[in-house]
């Protein structure tokens, strides 16, 4: 839940820019299981979850006469059965008519109206099922959804019940509390960055008056970081991964999270360069298949920002667009050009000035803002999962898959490890990718590269 109720600037950007479908944040989480839990347990475990996790019984609301301000308020017509819901696939089906109907689900936009989340228990995968969990991105972040989780999914297969919690009751906020809340919200925000200036700015007018060049130079090197962050690139530098449309094919790929970890430990690298490595090795095919070489590729990153203190869901992210390189070259090679150009966007002197750009971005037209993210190639996202085994009432999760938005980009891939694995998510737009059995057998072959 963000903290104070207010959506953060960053998590403003996600909202409005959903004006153009090809920008909609929807994440996906896709449980599969070893079989169906029964559904009175699970509808009972949700309602009881939806008492932990606040976000889930609250919807966004505008804030008056405040045009870049939205509130989260509880929803006092909450219903659960809007928001969970049952189904069976057709006989014989299995992973991919699973997938084909995630996409779908994918598409659809959310009734913002209400609390910005669906959850569907499907069956007839095979002989197993699948847990589908469909939600705004601002409601959490990636790390956030896996708090989330904890209060969903159980360490054994058969815990002790827990107590129920109590169920408040909810009210409409009344219109003179609500308005006493938005001036304390716009004089705490006064006072907070007042206090922030004058803890700093004595500081920064000695050293400027000590070391005058190094001064200046900082102020230049923050202003160029902050140039990157904001500068529009509307082409993608793909020749091949070229078309936009809202409409989207899923693909999965599993990969023993060994095989990452000792190929980048080789290096000095981490799970996270590795991954990238594996990606840049699987784009390189798809485009050497489609006859074109390509050196580079602009990628979209989160980074996050999230502390200790923060609260369970919200976003305390940035997203950082970055080239990486593409070329053919040894493993070892790549994992250290991805090692290097991670360090790089870390210590970009942007990130300690994520909310006032995306304050300023928040003041642009709509249409300014998807000029940046639609000259992106890709989008890469890696989670830290949970290591051990999960069951939900009973029922063994065996995969976990993580589906990001494309956000305008030609496709999105999202690593989450669970158990051992690394189960990745790639959500592709179908203009973009026409052929996404060839797309995940080249980014198959790229991990295998790995080993």
């Amino acid at each position: 839940m963000p903290e104070a109720h207010y959506l953060s600037q960053t998590d403003t950007i996600m909202w409005t820019v959903e004006a153009d479908p090809l920008l909609r944040s929807t994440i996906l989480g896709v449980a599969l299981l070893e079989g169906a839990p029964e559904w009175s347990r699970l509808r009972a475990r949700m309602e009881e979850v939806t008492h932990h996790v606040q976000a889930l019984r609250e919807k966004v609301q505008p804030v008056p006469l405040h045009p870049t301000l939205l509130r989260w308020e509880p929803d006092p017509t909450f219903d659960l059965d809007f928001h969970l819901r049952h189904i069976s696939l057709p006989a014989h089906s299995g992973m991919g008519e699973l997938l084909d109907w995630v996409r779908t689900e994918a598409m659809g936009g959310f009734d913002l109206s209400r609390p910005l989340w669906e959850f569907t228990l499907v069956e007839g995968v095979g002989r197993q099922a699948a847990f589908v969990m469909k939600g705004h991105h601002v409601v959490t972040d990636g790390i956030g959804a896996v708090q989330l989780a904890a209060h969903l999914f159980d360490l054994e297969q058969y815990p002790p019940q827990p107590q129920l919690t109590e169920r408040p009751v909810v009210r409409r906020p009344h219109p003179a509390s609500l308005l006493r809340d938005v001036i304390l919200h716009d004089v705490e925000g006064a006072v907070d960055l007042a206090r922030h200036q004058l803890t700093s700015v004595i500081p920064t007018l000695l050293e400027a008056a000590r070391h005058p060049q190094r001064t200046v130079g900082e102020i230049v090197e923050t202003a160029r970081s902050i140039g990157k962050v904001i500068a529009p690139s509307v082409t993608p530098k793909s020749h091949v991964m070229v078309g936009r449309v809202a409409m989207s094919n899923l693909r999965t790929l599993d990969i023993p999270i060994n095989d990452l970890r000792d190929a980048a430990k080789q290096v000095g690298g981490t799970i996270n360069d590795a991954f990238l490595a594996g990606i840049a090795a699987g784009l390189h095919r798809y485009h050497v298949h489609h006859d074109e070489d390509i050196d580079e590729l602009r990628v979209a990153m989160p980074i996050s920002l999230r502390k200790e203190h923060h609260q369970e869901g919200g976003n305390h992210i940035t997203v950082m667009r970055f080239t990486l390189p593409m070329g053919a070259a040894p493993i070892g090679e790549r994992i250290a050009a991805m090692r290097a150009a991670l360090d790089g966007v870390r210590h970009e002197r942007s990130l300690e000035h994520t909310g006032a750009i995306a304050g300023f971005l928040n003041l642009l037209p709509k249409g300014a803002i998807g000029a940046i993210l639609k000259g992106v190639d890709f989008l890469a996202s890696n989670v830290p999962g949970v290591p051990v085994p999960l069951w939900l009432e009973g029922h063994r999760v065996l995969r976990f898959y993580p589906f990001g938005p494309t956000a305008g980009a030609a496709l999105n891939v999202t690593l989450m490890s669970y158990d051992g694995l690394c189960c990745i998510g790639v959500n592709a737009d179908a203009a973009a990718i026409p052929d996404p059995d060839v797309l995940a057998d080249c980014l198959r072959e790229g991990f295998d590269e790995l080993h």
